[in-house]
């Protein structure tokens, strides 16, 4: 785990990178039940071997949340991070597959104060990367930042 990490701490060009994670056809049928979203590619194998992947292929948004997740499992951003402003620059550039090992690599792009005391806005771009080095997605998340703690 890094240690919390708060806007004067945030260094553009600095990059965090989390453990692995697997992806079980299990995940695949948690986020559709949870989301409602059962289009075919991701829950019939044989549709999806039809549309030209080896078989049932996970969410494109799962992929993003599992951004999220892996960040929040390194940590460093549980007190000082208290919104999220939203996502620019999202792409999902190959498939994410049961099987598959992916880890975040988490770069800080840009920081500025923000009109509000205390606090800042920071950009972090988030690439989901299978384990021989795969980019499976990627996206630029902007938040609010606090400052240190007095």
């Amino acid at each position: 785990m890094t240690a919390q990490i708060w806007f004067e701490d945030f260094e553009p060009g600095r990059v965090l990178e989390s453990g692995l994670r697997e992806i079980t056809l299990a995940d695949i049928d948690a986020y559709a039940a949870l989301t409602g979203e059962r289009h075919p590619v991701h829950m019939d194998d044989d549709f999806a071997r039809r549309a030209g992947f080896r078989g049932r292929i996970a969410h494109g948004l799962f992929g993003l949340a599992l951004i999220e997740g892996l960040k929040a499992e390194l940590g460093c951003f549980e007190t000082s991070v208290v919104a999220s402003l939203g996502w620019d620059k999202v792409r999902f550039h190959a498939p994410l597959e049961p099987g598959d090992r992916v880890r975040l690599a988490l770069e800080f792009v840009d920081r500025r104060p923000s009109s509000k005391p205390g606090r800042g806005i920071a950009t972090e771009r988030g690439r989901l990367i299978r384990e021989d080095g795969m980019l499976i997605t990627s996206g630029d998340h902007v938040v609010v930042l606090l400052n240190r703690p007095a």
